[in-house]
């Protein structure tokens, strides 16, 4: 009776152990499925200590110079405080996070926008989707004592990059679009004054424009300083099928440089917009040398019966060119990515 009893417990314990084998394998199998999003090398970085780096700066420098493949470099959620730079010579580096609200990158840099910014991309090739760069300095504004300056959370100055999903925040000079091709798709970019500048040849597609210009104490914000230099600078921001609020009162945009090119398409506008529209800055008497337009736009905020004179009125030919993905990309490198954000 005793050898019976022992044995029908044995039958018992090993079909309970084949129950947790199948629950530890399907366990393994859906980590794996969630971790390997692309079919790339991958990284992890992972702040407790469970990845293969716990900052995201380190899992960079691990990257080969003049890397010629896709490498991904998976970011767990969490708060990252740290700045973290791209090289020029690190190419085809994916920064994978797990959401816009759940992997965020803060620093608090202001000194020099050319070396103090949140998140520094210099390289070609760079992907970045589902994380939010902060620069904290002035962000939020609410209850902020420190002075207002330039204070940078994206410095993006390679070419062919792209970024998904991504969040850019703060207040003076956010996103700095320096130069190059780029592409943000349902992207959220917040700040009050110059907060897309630079002179980037680049398409805003389905994003959020969201101005905090009710922190400052009654002025006038700018959504936009771009940077074009000559009529034939290929450079331009063009916002499409994206929407504009926020709070306080804003511009849509003024001239960095001589030939400044801005177009919102399609554009979702609240009633933020200050009737003129646009300023011509230090460049009155040469508004004729800018294109700022709006076409097809909706929403209180897109009423241009009070624009500025000089506004530009585009072709349909100009409109296609601009508009068109082939605007940025006229060799297929969006496609060639192992990324789908189309």
């Amino acid at each position: 009776m005793a050898s019976f009893q022992w044995f029908f417990f044995l039958i018992l314990f090993l079909y309970f152990m084949s129950f947790v084998e199948q629950g530890n394998a399907r366990f393994h199998r859906v980590f794996h499925r969630k971790k390997q999003i692309v079919n790339l090398p991958t990284v992890y970085v992972d702040p407790s200590g469970h990845g293969n780096f716990t900052t995201i700066q380190s899992a960079i420098d691990s990257v080969p110079q003049y890397n010629k493949n896709w490498i991904c470099i998976y970011i767990k959620a969490g708060k990252y405080r740290e700045q973290v730079r791209i090289p020029r010579e690190k190419p085809y580096i994916y920064l994978k996070g797990e959401g816009k609200r759940k992997t965020n990158v803060t620093w608090d840099g202001h000194n020099s926008i050319a070396s103090d910014a949140t998140f520094i991309s210099e390289a070609d090739y760079t992907i970045a989707k589902s994380i939010t760069f902060i620069n904290s300095y002035n962000f939020p504004p609410e209850g902020n004592v420190n002075p207002m300056q330039a204070a940078v959370a994206a410095m993006i100055s390679g070419d062919k990059s792209t970024f998904y999903r991504c969040g850019f925040l703060g207040f003076q000079d956010t996103l700095w679009d320096v130069q190059g091709r780029h592409y943000f798709k349902l992207c959220t970019i917040v700040g009050a004054v110059d907060f897309i500048f630079g002179a980037g040849q680049s398409i805003y597609e389905r994003c959020t424009i969201s101005t905090n210009a009710g922190g400052l104490d009654g002025l006038i914000g700018y959504i936009t300083a771009q940077g074009r230099i000559s009529p034939n600078d290929e450079s331009g921001f063009v916002f499409k099928d994206s929407a504009v609020f926020g709070t306080g009162l804003t511009f849509l945009g003024r001239p960095w440089r001589d030939y400044a090119r801005v177009l919102f398409y399609n554009t979702t506008m609240t009633n933020i917009i200050v009737p003129e529209g646009w300023a011509a800055w230090s460049f009155v008497g040469r508004e004729n040398q800018l294109t700022f337009s709006e076409e097809n736009c909706n929403g209180i905020g897109s009423n241009t019966t009070q624009r500025v004179s000089w506004e530009a009125k585009l072709s349909q030919q100009e409109l296609q060119q601009l508009t068109s993905l082939s605007f940025i990309d006229n060799e297929g490198w969006i496609m060639k990515q192992p990324v789908k954000v189309l």
